[in-house]
């Protein structure tokens, strides 16, 4: 079967984070009926792969069963040069159950000021996973490259955007627009090549 999404299609977005359904309908171009997995009451699953893929092929997969709906589920972070690629997959957990992201980027700077290493290039990587209810999957990965910026800048965004600056660019993620952000975001990335796959 042709893997095809229609525009108007409700979609559950395996995601407790108010923030990031915002963002991901944003990028989807309003096009689907977002609901929010926390809006449904549904739990979270643990994350227990080892990878963005596999995180967010885990989450999309248990979704897409709890709801009966087509599920679209993110696995992002930011990883860091100077900590071996830390906080990566663990970055959500790195700021608590509180989801304290102010916490989270004070626990980077330190860590990375502790290594004594100059190095602060660091990239977000978002993996894309749609699973259809006891069906097929398709999942795709984006990523974008920049250095840390302490202290971080800006209230825009949400969890380590402030401490994010894309090379190229002299604002972090948390100081730019909306749109320029979601023009160039890993999650951008990553939703280019899942247009390309099943829009």
């Amino acid at each position: 079967m042709a893997l095809k999404l229609d525009p108007g299609t409700r979609l559950v977005v395996a995601t407790h984070n108010p923030g990031k359904a915002v963002e991901l309908a944003a990028i989807l171009d309003n096009r689907f009926e977002l609901v929010a997995a926390g809006a449904l009451g549904l739990p979270e699953p643990d994350e227990t792969e080892t990878t963005f893929v596999g995180n967010a092929l885990l989450k999309a997969r248990a979704a897409a069963e709890a709801s009966g709906l087509i599920a679209l589920a993110d696995d992002s972070g930011l990883s860091v040069a100077a900590l071996d690629g830390a906080p990566g997959i663990f970055s959500a957990r790195w700021a608590g159950p509180e989801k304290d992201f102010a916490m989270a980027m004070a626990k980077v700077e330190e860590r990375v000021e502790a290594t004594g290493s100059d190095d602060r290039s660091c990239w977000f990587t978002s993996a894309l996973a749609v699973a259809w209810p006891g069906g097929p999957a398709v999942v795709v990965e984006g990523r974008v490259d920049g250095t840390l910026t302490f202290p971080g800048r800006g209230t825009r965004g949400f969890g380590y955007d402030p401490v994010f600056t894309p090379f190229g660019f002299d604002q972090t993620f948390g100081e730019m627009e909306p749109a320029a952000k979601d023009a160039m975001s890993h999650r951008a990335l990553a939703f280019a090549k899942l247009k390309a796959a099943i829009l």
